[in-house]
């Protein structure tokens, strides 16, 4: 698969060492080194887990803020009415409405990145699945983005909120921040999403729960994690 890349992502896999697993603090710096992006490259993990996501019980989904930010820009909008409408607006909430809303994005109007609803609303934003739930943008209580405290979800949301969930083969990957981050900010914000997976352990769980985790920059190769590192 290596062959087929370009000039830049070979000159950079040639630095990792595909046999050894790197220390935390380790495969940071040599995933900031070797990134060769002409921008602002994202830096995300990703966890191979030993879990059966046909089971109900073994997935996993959540959200968390990040403790030194995503480095993203979030575009939140809620749909929300009267007393909420006015807490999402007066929290940051770069859109706010109901129906409104929802025809907007209806006819196809996607610009933002989070959506968040009041339990009341969702039977209107439920009609947008189609629309919304392929994008990764559906609000879900499980995510904290269908709550009656707007202000706090817009507020997690804008200090950089992730979301986490399992694929259908068992791996979750997630943004820890930006190659320009410090390294210990980026060490920082992986070691709080490696606490929250491993607490996330279900209890069907048998034998190794973490198999495997790398860590990678936008366009950069995977950089394997000592699971033990942590």
């Amino acid at each position: 698969m290596a062959r087929n890349r370009g000039k830049k992502y070979q000159d950079a896999l040639k630095q990792v060492d595909r046999e050894k697993a790197y220390s935390v603090e380790d495969a940071i710096n040599l995933v900031k080194k070797i990134d060769f992006a002409n921008f602002d490259a994202s830096v995300e993990v990703a966890f191979n887990l030993n879990v059966d996501t046909k089971q109900a019980d073994q997935q996993l989904r959540g959200a968390t803020v990040l403790p030194n930010g995503s480095g993203k820009d979030q575009t939140v909008v809620v749909f929300a009415k009267g007393d909420k409408a006015a807490a999402a607006k007066e929290a940051g909430a770069d859109f706010v409405g109901d129906a409104d809303l929802a025809e907007k994005i209806q006819d196809g109007w996607l610009d933002f990145d989070v959506a968040i609803a009041t339990p009341d609303m969702m039977a209107q934003v439920g009609r947008l699945g189609r629309v919304l739930g392929p994008k990764g943008l559906m609000p879900n209580p499980k995510t904290g983005t269908v709550t009656m405290d707007v202000a706090k979800a817009v507020n997690d949301a804008k200090a950089g909120q992730v979301t986490y969930r399992t694929d259908r083969d068992g791996n979750v990957a997630v943004l820890i921040g930006k190659v320009s981050f410090d390294a210990d900010k980026l060490v920082g914000n992986l070691e709080a999403i490696q606490n929250i997976i491993a607490k996330a352990r279900p209890a069907s769980v048998r034998g190794t729960y973490i198999k495997n985790i790398s860590v990678s920059s936008t366009f950069g190769p995977g950089v394997k994690v000592d699971v033990e590192s942590f």
